[in-house]
């Protein structure tokens, strides 16, 4: 049946409908695209780094004069070239396929930072901007880690307080002022985060500052400590 369905649907690629061999898979142009964060990666947010990886955590800049709520972190991909398609695609495009090959991506990269009985919970959407899209990207993306992983999964751990502007065009400070304390832990899921350690995921990381405000909401709730997983990490300014 399943050699039926390919010869009838054949696999196309995720991001330029190419034939492929396999479901859910990148042709070879578009893997070529892709940059996977793969090496040497700061072990607080996940950006590339210079040198060469000798299992020795090691900070970026950044992590080294901001002070960082959560413990460790890694993305999956760089955002630029066909991760940024892919990005926005599931983001803003209804491609919620793309969450599935990419729970993989991910789960390759947040390896070195799981934890046995973490709690997996991906940063929310304020209510009506999740009525206007319809799904939570994140969400999706935590779902596929928990499943693989074999952790449990809470897609509505936290909430939004607030709806807060759009962080695009915003400095680094402009962004951790628009969202400082507009997220929090549901009350009824609290209880689930005593002691836990907690696994945050989104679609992208910028400045850290919405990871930040998740991080915080679960510390104060009682989390024993809280790492965080992004699909894509926007590169630094030069």
């Amino acid at each position: 049946m399943q050699g039926l369905l390919h010869y009838l649907y054949p696999p196309r690629c995720l991001s330029c409908d190419a034939l492929v061999t396999e479901d859910f898979g990148l042709c070879g142009t578009c893997w070529a695209a892709t940059r996977f964060l793969t090496g040497l990666v700061c072990d607080k947010c996940g950006a590339a780094l210079p040198g060469e990886e000798d299992g020795t955590p090691i900070l970026c800049d950044d992590c080294l004069t901001i002070a960082r709520p959560w413990a460790r972190g890694r993305a999956a991909l760089a955002y630029d070239g066909n991760g940024r398609r892919l990005v926005l695609a599931l983001k803003h495009g209804d491609r919620q396929d793309i969450a599935r090959p990419a729970g993989g991506w991910l789960l390759r990269a947040a390896e070195p930072i799981l934890q046995p009985g973490m709690l997996v919970a991906p940063v929310p959407l304020h209510w009506l901007r999740l009525v206007r899209r319809r799904y939570n990207q994140a969400a999706l993306l935590s779902r596929e880690v928990a499943r693989r992983a074999g952790l449990e999964h809470c897609p509505d751990l936290l909430i939004r307080r607030r709806r807060t502007p759009s962080q695009e065009g915003r400095d680094r400070a402009a962004r951790f002022a628009n969202l400082a304390e507009a997220v929090a832990v549901a009350p009824r899921r609290a209880p689930l985060l005593a002691g836990r350690a907690v696994l945050l995921v989104d679609d992208v990381m910028t400045s850290g500052a919405t990871f930040a405000a998740a991080a915080e909401a679960c510390l104060a709730a009682g989390a024993a400590t809280v790492s965080v997983l992004a699909l894509a990490r926007v590169a630094k300014e030069p």
